[in-house]
């Protein structure tokens, strides 16, 4: 069965181009239902039928597992026994017989235009570690792209003249971003008066570097974000997400049309980009209800 699991994640790397991140969140799922099927004597895929993954989901219930996490292990199943289908080694997908539990999708903290500003404005412009600070919150904002899209981003990803970038995606797709004026001119004084002098590598090709010269990575960009939240005085835990569910929210309620969002945002499917139109409903009833005599 390990071997199994190995040639599956093999087939995901290759075949589907996933991050590594998500190779490994398959292989955790997956290799947790291996241990619990181990202790029940199940030596083989075939002798997995719709019951005993039904067992193993109510296990998780039982120890405190959120729904959401409980559907993603019954996803990774799903996929992991549609690919020992493939092969020939099962002739049926069990896992594919479950429904999985009812996740309340819970609505995305997003910032005011106010509290972006606040937060925008605390990165010291006077020197270069500040400007390449202020230079990547900008660009967060003015894009709505990952903090793994932002750190993936390179020198050539970036046209000041038609105010795009490149950026790469889930599975390493790629798709083009508008990005604002604003933003283009932080990036290009972040570039003409500082970069330069973090660098230590003439070959250095990314295009915002950490102190040691070398590409930033997710988790510092995470502790980046998290001193200037703290300076900014705001509530509650202040994600890179927050600023993607922000940037779509502010436009949505700009008039932005759903799909266009859609696009910049890099999303596959419509009804997730759908969620930011619930936070704009609820925004607009809350106005009502307070700037109504009747209301």
């Amino acid at each position: 069965m390990e071997n199994l699991l190995t040639d599956f994640i093999y087939f995901l790397s290759v075949e589907k181009g996933l991050s590594k991140n998500t190779l490994e969140s398959y292989q955790r799922d997956i290799r947790s239902f291996l241990n619990y099927i181990k202790q029940k004597n199940v030596k083989k895929p075939g002798q997995v039928k719709r019951e005993l993954i039904v067992s193993y989901l109510g296990d998780l219930r039982e120890k405190g597992q959120a729904n959401a996490s409980i559907s993603r292990s019954l996803a990774s199943l799903r996929s992991f026994f549609n690919f020992l289908l493939q092969e020939g080694v099962v002739n049926d997908n069990p896992a594919q017989q479950v429904d999985p539990p009812r996740i309340d999708k819970k609505l995305p903290q997003v910032l005011s235009f106010e509290e972006v500003e606040n937060l925008l404005k605390q990165p010291s412009e006077v020197d270069p570690i500040g400007l390449r600070d202020k230079a990547m919150l900008e660009v967060l904002y003015a894009s709505g792209i990952r903090v793994s899209e932002l750190v993936l981003l390179n020198l050539p990803d970036f046209d000041p003249e038609v105010g795009f970038l490149r950026c790469r995606g889930k599975g390493m797709k790629e798709r083009i971003v508008p990005i604002g004026s604003m933003a283009v001119r932080n990036v290009q004084e972040y570039i003409a008066r500082c970069r330069s002098n973090l660098v230590k590598d003439d070959e250095e090709i990314a295009l915002f570097v950490n102190h040691h010269g070398r590409r930033l990575t997710r988790q510092g960009f995470w502790k980046i974000l998290k001193k200037y939240a703290q300076k900014a005085n705001l509530n509650g835990a202040i994600t890179p997400h927050t600023l993607r569910h922000s940037f779509a929210t502010h436009l949505l309620e700009n008039g932005a049309d759903l799909r266009s969002v859609q696009e910049m945002l890099g999303h596959t499917d419509i009804s997730t980009t759908q969620i930011y139109t619930q936070i704009t409903r609820r925004k607009i009833r809350e106005m009502y209800d307070k700037t109504h005599p009747r209301a």
